[in-house]
């Protein structure tokens, strides 16, 4: 309802100001700096001072003048030099929010595509490869709730170096017998084979040649090496679906590079790219033979886009670069490659929801995929070069707003606290102890499994759950771990913005107070024990509506108290909304922290239960049941189920 009063409120001002000057522009809102000046300050007069030549408070009288009654807000008021202070009505708010027609999003034109996780399907998934996850999958929820229409894309590099790494250890038992390996999980053995590969490379850089002939073959197909490939990266794709969905993390579609190689993806925007000039075939220098994207098309003051600043796209021999398949693939993702892959099921999630994977064989009655009116990829920002490299390959194709709609939603590296390396069993030199944090490093032992990482989570949980409910079976207990430890591990990866640098610790995610997942279950899971004391006690839930009327509503929010914690509670669709616009999920994460200390101070001040005034005991148990609804909402949204204890 919040968010409903901001646009219509915005909505009201830009028309008189429109009515009043001719001037059409976007009217901004803002939080007053005390509460008691209202709910929305609208700072319109001092932005248009300026242009008008005019004293901000003179213009606001004017905008004032004319304005209106506004649906929901009981009064305007002009402060200081010009600031417009908004009051809500609050009867009329609180009866809104009981109907609950106000929190329904409404659908928006479009589809949005959002790829994220794309993990090498060469070996297990790891703590780096959770927070593209776990920000992506938040990022569609946030988007899905302001009403978008979503399509989750997660695209599988199964023919590049890293699988051929692989199929090359499998080829060559007598250097990588398997037998040395653990074999467990067909992703693990995979992990520890990659890193005895990578390493044999370094000490015989003639066994390179190996990695050369697998990425020829795959290429060709029709061979052993082919078939390992394929039957490797299968696997894999399979078990990094298995750990995603333990954090429930769900896909649309597979796009696979095969296909996109397969189904002349590459080759139809090769031909694009050279008739439209985007490239240029160089014949002297380091590329020469190469074609390469001039340094102006990407970046910012190269005027010349001289060799240094180009960007090899088609290597000498003939080989793509993999910034092409991705120019290919974008290009795919908005419609504009005049080409489509085939779809195949590939796998059903325990809830019924079908991925399907691109196939290069035609199948009946599949589902239609791309056609998207913005792309967001979600990829580290270490490949921002890259990303500017895909974008300007639009830019150069004349697609201008499409190479605007695409986002390079980037995001910054995981790393572990000293504290946690030692829990997972990792060795750390006397220097490493000592540092605020520690980063994951393959080369240095440090490479921590996401599934090892959710395991020991779940193990520390129901430790904790254990010591609380000893009652309860052990079965119970661990799906309240479970719930907590995920809980706490997205909570953790979400809070922080996408930029900063995260050095994970158990101790501090798996906590019950402070900025934490468990401390936001725990709010919700006392809003629910209030309403099941109330059925122990044998009660019922009111009928509300029949109950609480509007003018019942504005007696109980005459507490100012009262009144705030709604508000409060009231602002999840707001900080969607501004999450969504800022590209930033920690903005909700933030918002459902601050909601659970409102619903601990409503817990603390209001006897609900004992209260012995009817129509306020109504009204209490309405805003603890909406407390708890918002909670749920909110936590719904960032990916965390609310255990049934703690």
């Amino acid at each position: 309802m919040f968010h409903i009063l901001e646009k219509r409120v915005a909505g009201a001002f830009a028309a008189r100001i429109a009515a009043l000057y001719g001037i059409e522009k976007p009217v901004q809102t803002e939080q007053p700096k005390e509460s008691s000046f209202g709910e929305l300050a609208v700072p319109t007069a001092f932005q248009l001072a300026r242009e008008l030549k005019k004293a901000p408070r003179a213009i606001a009288q004017e905008a004032m003048a004319g304005m209106g009654q506004i649906p929901g807000i009981s009064a305007i008021e002009i402060a200081g030099n010009g600031y417009l202070n908004v009051r809500f009505d609050r009867g009329e708010y609180g009866a809104a929010l009981l109907s609950g027609a106000a929190e329904r999003s409404q659908a928006q034109p479009g589809k949005i595509i959002v790829e994220h996780t794309n993990i090498n399907p060469n070996k297990a998934a790891h703590i780096g490869h959770l927070r593209n996850a776990i920000l992506g999958d938040t990022f569609v929820r946030m988007l899905r709730a302001a009403g978008r229409n979503v399509e989750v894309q997660n695209y599988i590099d199964n023919t590049g170096v890293q699988v051929a790494d692989v199929v090359a250890g499998f080829l060559h038992p007598d250097v990588f017998p398997l037998d040395s390996f653990r074999r467990e999980r067909f992703d693990y053995l995979c992990w520890d084979l990659y890193a005895a590969v990578s390493s044999y490379y370094e000490e015989h850089p003639e066994a390179l040649e190996w990695r050369k002939q697998v990425l020829h073959d795959i290429e060709s197909g029709g061979n052993a090496a082919a078939e390992k490939a394929h039957e490797v990266a299968d696997k894999i794709v399979h078990a990094h679906l298995g750990t995603m969905w333990r954090l429930d993390i769900a896909y649309d579609v597979l796009p696979r590079e095969s296909e996109i190689l397969h189904l002349k993806f590459w080759a139809t925007a090769f031909e694009l790219l050279k008739e439209r000039k985007g490239i240029y075939f160089e014949t002297e220098g380091k590329n020469k033979g190469c074609w390469v994207m001039p340094g102006s098309a990407f970046r910012s003051g190269s005027a010349e886009g001289g060799e240094e600043d180009s960007k090899v796209i088609v290597r000498s021999n003939g080989t793509v670069t993999y910034v092409g398949k991705d120019i290919a693939y974008q290009l795919w993702k908005f419609g504009l490659l005049g080409k489509d892959f085939y779809y195949g099921p590939w796998h059903t999630y325990p809830n019924g929801h079908v991925v399907w994977a691109s196939t290069d064989e035609p199948q009946s009655g599949t589902p239609s995929f791309g056609q998207g009116s913005s792309v967001y990829n979600v990829i580290d920002s270490r490949q921002s070069y890259l990303q500017d490299v895909v974008v300007a390959g639009l830019r150069a194709l004349g697609f201008e707003k499409q190479a605007e709609a695409s986002i390079h939603f980037s995001y910054e590296m995981v790393a572990l606290s000293p504290r946690t390396c030692v829990e997972l069993g990792l060795e750390l030199s006397e220097e490493d102890k000592k540092r605020a944090y520690v980063e994951v490093s393959g080369r240095k032992g440090l490479g921590v499994k996401a599934d090892d990482l959710i395991d020991k989570l779940i193990e520390k949980a129901f430790d904790e759950v254990n010591s609380r409910h000893a009652e309860e079976s052990a079965d119970k207990n661990r799906g309240a771990a479970t719930a907590i430890a995920v809980g706490a591990l997205r909570y953790f990866m979400l809070k922080y913005t996408r930029n900063s640098v995260i050095a994970f610790d158990f101790g501090e995610a798996l906590s019950f107070e402070g900025e934490t997942g468990p401390y936001v279950q725990y709010a919700a899971v006392r809003a629910r024990n209030i309403l099941r004391k109330l059925e122990e006690r044998g009660e019922s839930l009111p009928d509300f509506c029949a109950e609480l009327n509007s003018e019942a509503m504005a007696r109980q929010l005459k507490s100012e108290e009262c009144w705030q914690l709604l508000l409060a509670a009231s602002k999840a669709g707001s900080a969607i909304e501004r999450a969504v616009a800022s590209g930033e999920p920690s903005h909700v994460a933030r918002y459902v922290f601050q909601l659970a200390q409102a619903f601990s101070n409503f817990y603390h001040g209001y006897p609900v239960l004992t209260e012995s005034n009817r129509e306020k005991k109504v009204f209490l148990l309405w805003m603890t049941d909406y407390f708890r609804g918002q909670l749920e909402r909110t936590l719904e949204v960032l990916g965390i189920e609310v255990p049934e204890y703690m």
